[in-house]
């Protein structure tokens, strides 16, 4: 039986098989969690996600996909939900031996035979649907209960646009169906790092001119030669602030746009884009400035 790893701990914290199955939807083209078989696993070790519904997620999915007998390694920076592993392996009937390392709690578990509580975490923390936002959505994609102000910012600023564009970045799809509200736009590619999102995404848009790609824009795969391009760039990775996220978002639309195309791009206020625009675009606006954002249209 296989070996399944979730994220990617640090190796000097917790080893797993260099064949182990990848499971995290942070990862392209890793297995999806939800479709390993019950008691079919031999081991996993999991980096668990900061957010407690997320990670009781997680930790159930694991937990109902192990063997029973099988070794369970789960681990977490302490502040990124790593002091609360061992209280939640146990509630789910999974004692764990919890050992700090590093500015991290590691727990370590044999998977007994009964466990309690599986079904419930993974029916809060799966897909649902959100009637006020008419869309479909899951906890741990951005934004994923409620409409984040940046997006409404730039949606409420976005001309009606045309031809063939992109959303970098496309999370739940909101801004890729505002964009297709527009007739004059015949094609949009929607492509984001999160199954989770692109899984909801084509949920959410469900028209023919949008492509919907599981995908790191930074390792390329895009068309080029594009009228457009939409996005809200993420600047946070792994928990801290990380401007050169957002820098490639915007190195990648200069490079998939034709002379003459726009970026819309909306930003936390406090980040110094306006370099990396300018160094990339031979014009640049900043079209509005609200609520701690700003839009900017730039012009290749």
């Amino acid at each position: 039986m296989p070996h399944a790893v979730y994220g990617l701990p640090p190796v000097d914290l917790a080893e797993h098989p260099d064949d182990a199955i990848q499971v995290s939807p942070l990862v392209v083209d890793s297995a999806r969690l939800e479709d390993i078989a019950d008691a079919t696993l031999d081991g996993a070790t999991v980096f668990a996600p900061a957010g407690t519904i997320e990670r009781r997620y997680v930790l159930a999915h694991v937990l109902r996909a192990l063997a029973p007998g099988a070794r369970l390694i789960a681990l977490a920076p302490k502040d990124r939900g790593g002091a609360r592993l061992a209280k939640e392996l146990a509630a789910f009937g999974c004692p764990a031996a919890d050992q700090p390392k590093r500015h991290h709690r590691i727990c370590t578990a044999i998977r007994p035979g009964a466990l309690s509580g599986l079904d419930a975490a993974i029916d809060e923390g799966g897909p649902r649907h959100i009637d006020n936002l008419a869309l479909c959505t899951q906890p741990g994609v951005f934004s994923w209960d409620r409409l984040d102000p940046g997006t409404a910012l730039l949606m409420g600023r976005l001309p009606a646009l045309k031809g063939k564009g992109v959303d970098l970045g496309c999370g739940l799809g909101l801004l890729g169906r505002a964009v297709l509200g527009s007739t004059a736009v015949t094609e949009i590619t929607l492509i984001d790092l999160d199954r989770r999102a692109i899984e909801m995404a084509r949920r959410n848009v469900a028209d023919p001119r949008a492509r919907i790609v599981w995908g790191d824009l930074r390792k390329g795969g895009l068309p080029t030669g594009l009228d457009f391009a939409v996005s809200n760039p993420p600047f946070h990775d792994g928990g801290g602030e990380d401007q050169a996220l957002g820098k490639a978002f915007i190195q990648r639309a200069a490079e998939v746009l034709r002379p003459g195309g726009a970026l819309w791009l909306v930003a936390n206020a406090h980040l110094p884009y306006e370099a990396s625009l300018r160094e990339r675009f031979r014009a640049v606006e900043a079209v509005a400035q609200e609520g701690g954002y700003k839009v900017f249209e730039a012009r290749k």
